[in-house]
């Protein structure tokens, strides 16, 4: 099984208009420092983002934020983290968020969210890491993201195998739970039968 010592969660910097987004964020918070989990996110005060950082400190949790320092001259940092990184660069900040982890969860969020979210499917498809990663789809808010996911694999552009690493499931416990579980496929054999 993974060892999730180390969570990345992404996640919007808006609360989004469903207060079940809110609550799931803190759910996640919660839950992260119950389970002596660290809490990796992008360093933001507002927003989803903020919530699942303050749910976590409150609970006795450890959080580290990785911020660019554009976004943190315009004074969205979180000034009370455990420790707050501080890059160059948006690409840097994803690289040492993934490099701090040990999983990833998506929370409802935005373009951001997403492209965060997709590039650590695409380091995993190509065998770049063997983490697990997963969609916390509160309230149903991913669901049309899934259906296109899976028209994606119908049309075969998307393998199967690869569709079904992406971990889903609407409760914060449950995702997690899959997760710990998660076995990670065997890229290098993918790659060699379709050069064949």
């Amino acid at each position: 099984m993974p060892d999730l010592d180390s969570l990345c969660v992404f996640c919007g910097s808006s609360p989004g208009i469903d207060h079940a987004f809110l609550a799931a964020a803190e759910e996640v918070g919660r839950l992260l420092a119950s389970q002596g989990t660290r809490l990796v996110y992008g360093g933001g005060r507002i927003g989803l983002m903020g919530a699942v950082a303050d749910a976590a400190l409150a609970h006795g949790g450890e959080v580290i934020g990785v911020i660019p320092r554009s976004l943190l001259e315009k004074e969205v940092a979180h000034r009370g983290l455990t420790e707050l990184r501080v890059v160059t660069s948006m690409h840097e900040r994803k690289a040492m968020m993934a490099e701090l982890a040990d999983g990833f969860v998506a929370l409802p969020g935005g373009i951001g969210t997403l492209e965060e979210f997709f590039e650590i499917w695409t380091w995993g498809q190509l065998g770049l890491h063997h983490k697990p990663f997963g969609l916390l789809n509160v309230a149903g808010f991913f669901d049309p993201l899934l259906a296109f996911l899976d028209r994606l694999a119908d049309q075969r552009f998307v393998r199967p195998e690869h569709r079904g690493m992406l971990c889903t499931r609407a409760v914060a416990g449950d995702l997690l739970h899959e997760m710990a579980e998660y076995r990670p496929i065997d890229v290098w054999k993918w790659l060699s039968s379709t050069e064949s």
